[in-house]
């Protein structure tokens, strides 16, 4: 019986003509496409990203290698397909599980304790810090300590007490320690305008100021009564120091040293050239001069004192210190309080101001 022809069999073969067509249609146009931007690329590498290359590869595997020559991609079919097998191997690849050979390697944590035991302590050799590991939970032979100081550049406890670093001086001394400056300025006299010497000293510890001198003429026998001065046993600003560092100034003379250490702390030369040794008597020296000294000309040796006074009443009762926590050196009893109403202390004419809050 022969076979007839419905109306829908000959729509169905009309639309999957279309179909047919429209999709070669397409296929060419992206074969045109794909060789235009092969000629402007050139010879140019084309760098993907894991899943760029990760969607080509699916999608190349399924196509097959014959299909992917006919479209001209701009990547190869064996580079597709290479990037298939990549993707496989990595699914099945459990080598970041695998357990390396030899002892396992020491916690990071455990390293980083074994060097901060051996920087605190340059007197601590290397059965002194295993028993110190041992206290915190940490079981380590000596010979793998010896390892991670000698990796680390840290030299065994003989060699290390004798390095001492600029540093663990300072940390070690903290609360004995002083600093010593000279700053000048130039003040309007009546014989015209003349230099005058300040000399600072300060507390390292609490970063307080004291004013020990001011003077035009900075003689040996004027430095020598400083000397008796600041380390008077009832008043002194030295008498409970053990060390004062001082710059090479010539002002610093043999005589005024040995008046120093006969009576308080012993002077610590410092290198020539080497601010950052004193940072923080560098930094109130910056302080002072660009909140008050550079602000105003100043005529006669009185006012000058009377602003130095006011300028270290400010930096000691009402300043902020970044350096000590954002606290004042001082505090009143007004500090905290959150009620009364707000009044403004000024100081030279305004130029150092301080809020606070009045008793209610």
């Amino acid at each position: 019986m022969p076979f007839l022809l419905r109306p829908w069999h000959i729509l169905l073969i009309s639309l999957a003509g279309w179909i047919s067509r429209h999709q070669q249609e397409t296929i060419e146009y992206l074969q045109a496409e794909n060789q235009i931007l092969k000629q402007k690329l050139g010879k140019k590498r084309i760098d993907l990203n894991h899943a760029q290359r990760r969607l080509l590869a699916i999608k190349g595997k399924v196509l097959g290698r014959k299909a992917l020559r006919e479209i001209g991609p701009l990547f190869t079919p064996d580079t597709i397909l290479r990037w298939h097998r990549e993707l496989v191997a990595q699914k099945w690849d459990y080598s970041p599980q695998r357990k390396t050979p030899g002892r396992p390697r020491i916690e990071e944590e455990v390293v980083g304790l074994v060097i901060q035991i051996a920087q605190e302590n340059l007197t601590w050799g290397y059965d002194r810090i295993q028993g110190a590991l041992a206290n915190l939970g940490h079981e380590l032979s000596p010979t793998t300590i010896q390892n991670i100081l000698h990796e680390q550049g840290i030299e065994p406890a003989p060699r290390r007490r004798k390095n001492t670093t600029w540093k663990t001086f300072l940390t070690r001394h903290w609360e004995v320690l002083a600093a010593m400056d000279f700053t000048t300025l130039e003040v309007w006299t009546q014989q015209g305008l003349q230099t005058f010497y300040l000399l600072f000293v300060m507390e390292q510890s609490t970063r307080k100021v004291h004013l020990a001198g001011c003077t035009r003429h900075p003689t040996e026998a004027w430095m020598l009564q400083l000397a008796r001065n600041l380390t008077d046993l009832e008043q002194g600003f030295l008498r409970s120091k053990r060390y004062l560092l001082l710059d090479r100034d010539s002002k610093y003379s043999y005589q005024f040293r040995l008046d120093i250490e006969s009576a308080g702390p012993k002077c610590l030369l410092l290198p020539p050239k080497s601010p950052n040794l004193t940072p923080h008597m560098e930094r109130f020296m910056r302080s002072i001069k660009e909140e008050c000294l550079n602000r105003k000309i100043f005529f006669g040796e009185k006012s000058l004192r009377t602003a130095l006074s006011e300028y270290l009443a400010h930096y000691h009762q009402e300043r902020n210190h970044q350096g000590m926590g954002n606290k004042i050196l001082e505090p009143g009893a007004e500090i905290g309080r959150v009620r009364g109403p707000i009044k403004c202390r000024e100081r030279l004419g305004g130029l150092l101001r301080y809020y606070y809050r009045e008793a209610a």
